[in-house]
């Protein structure tokens, strides 16, 4: 059991970001702390310490794989539990995900009324 009260969300698209503050905070009320891109999560998950991290999938740059392998090898988000978020949500992908290690799948776009229960399936509190 993980009690949430810090989400990161991790996203290139700034409305992304803006409609996921607004639904993980007000509808899950969670502390909710945006990155625009996989060197910026990196930083901000090892200052932050959430308690949850959503992950772009398809990000220029360093994509969400690879921001996922990376946030892995630091200590401070070893741990910590990486959602995905992906309009790619076909069986082979969402099983690659979990196979690095992700503890869920949430397909893009997605509703901001109800995100905040689709992370509690996937991260029971």
């Amino acid at each position: 059991m993980t009690t949430l009260r810090k989400v990161m969300l991790v996203d290139d698209e700034e409305d992304i970001r803006a409609i996921g503050k607004l639904s993980l905070s007000r509808v899950g009320g969670w502390v909710t702390v945006l990155a625009a891109s996989g060197n910026e999560a990196l930083t901000k998950a090892a200052e932050e310490q959430p308690d949850l991290i959503l992950l772009d999938v398809m990000m220029p740059g360093m994509d969400g794989p690879t921001t996922f392998n990376r946030l892995r090898e630091q200590d401070a988000t070893a741990r910590t539990p990486i959602i995905f978020m992906t309009a790619k949500v076909q069986k082979q992908e969402v099983a690659r995900y979990l196979e690095l290690g992700a503890v869920g799948v949430i397909g893009k776009p997605f509703d901001p009324m109800t995100l905040p229960k689709e992370i509690r399936k996937l991260v029971p509190e």
